[in-house]
């Protein structure tokens, strides 16, 4: 039997993967065109200001962007509430990952620059996600575009209004264990949108290596280890991983906000300064938007960090080679200053100066010869 939503939405076929929504495509019949319904759980009818839940919705829908897929309407079917958007040709990401766990650093660097551009845009606007993932990322005609903006919000905000009571805390779940960020994981009402960027940094986790972070766990203790572990490093998962990639993503799953990339920005930024050429990848970010300079500052960079480690290792050589112990060897190691002044590679300084301080205080422990 055809389901009908007021007399607007003709239901012809569900689709699969909606999370705690039921998703289907269905007939405009206004507009004559086709677009996606999705439904919320029937559990949450007399728990559910719709008023407050449009109002919402109509907030996340002025969202015009590229990588963006706009909310059109919401409204309530038989005590049931909903939500539709345009219906959009291709895959999921979720869906390109099942066929191959790990893409190309060249496909990689793609997607997450667009999804970055998307949660950008809508930061901008003061609009949080609260539920980025692979599967509210939907390829079609080459390009990456976001699902889904502003909707755990609404959801949240509806049923905190009817109940006094946060929608996590009666079972609907806003968010997804794997990507949740430790603020998100503790309930804090502060959650702000420094959590998409962890959730941005647990997906690119999971497109460079293959599995999300603390993979093979209950989602339990995946929510337990969000809070208090950080995961496996990126590098010994995916060697051939660009080392500035890597140290933005692990960047982004720091636990405190304070000490992730404060805004997406700062991510489209970081992308855009890493050019990888993998065997039969090529560059690995869309030539638009970076200038010659760009393009040379990230060789420039390695070649200085090679004089530097190469340095290093040339002072411990001669302090090897001195037949007298005088003692372990001390580095002093300076900030490395950021000379071109560009702040899309303010990370690289920053995070060399880590590195290069942490490398310090293992030789420090090595034996005097």
């Amino acid at each position: 039997m055809v389901r009908t939503l007021n007399g607007q939405y003709v239901l012809e076929r569900e689709l699969g993967g909606g999370g705690m929504s039921r998703v289907f495509v269905a007939t405009d019949t206004s507009l004559g065109r086709q677009v996606v319904v999705k439904m919320l759980p029937a559990e949450v009818s007399g728990q559910f200001s719709v008023d407050r839940f449009r109002r919402e919705i109509s907030i996340a829908a002025r969202l015009p962007h590229a990588y963006v897929v706009p909310l059109l309407a919401a409204g309530e079917d038989q005590g049931v509430p909903y939500f539709t958007m345009p219906l959009v040709e291709g895959e999921s990401l979720r869906a390109r990952l099942g066929k191959s766990p790990k893409l190309t650093i060249a496909e990689t660097a793609r997607i997450l620059r667009e999804v970055a551009s998307a949660l950008a845009y809508a930061h901008a606007h003061d609009v949080v996600h609260r539920d980025v993932k692979p599967d509210n990322v939907l390829l079609s005609g080459g390009v990456a575009m976001v699902t889904d903006f502003g909707v755990a919000k609404a959801v949240d905000a509806a049923m905190n209004q009817m109940t006094g009571e946060f929608a996590t805390s009666i079972g609907v779940t806003l968010g997804t264990p794997a990507y949740m960020a430790p603020e998100q994981v503790r309930g804090d009402a502060r959650l702000d949108h420094r959590a998409d960027v962890y959730a941005w940094g647990a997906m690119a986790y999971e497109m460079l290596s293959g599995e999300v972070p603390f993979a093979r766990r209950t989602a339990r203790e995946m929510l337990a280890a969000h809070t208090t572990e950080m995961p496996e490093s990126l590098m010994r998962l995916r060697p051939d991983a660009p080392p500035a990639l890597a140290a933005l993503v692990m960047r982004c799953l720091e636990k405190r906000p304070d000490d992730r990339p404060q805004r997406a920005l700062e991510l489209v930024q970081g992308l855009e300064a890493i050019v990888t050429v993998n065997a039969g990848d090529g560059p690995s970010v869309p030539p638009r938007h970076v200038s010659r300079r760009n393009r040379r500052v990230p060789v420039l960079g390695v070649a200085a960090i090679v004089a530097i480690i190469g340095g290093w290792s040339a002072v411990y050589l001669v302090r090897k080679s001195d037949s007298k112990p005088t003692g372990p060897l001390a580095l002093a190691v300076l900030p490395i200053e950021n000379v071109g002044g560009d702040p899309a590679h303010e990370y690289l300084a920053d995070g060399m100066t880590g590195e290069l301080a942490f490398d310090r205080r293992r030789a420090s422990k090595w034996p005097a010869t």
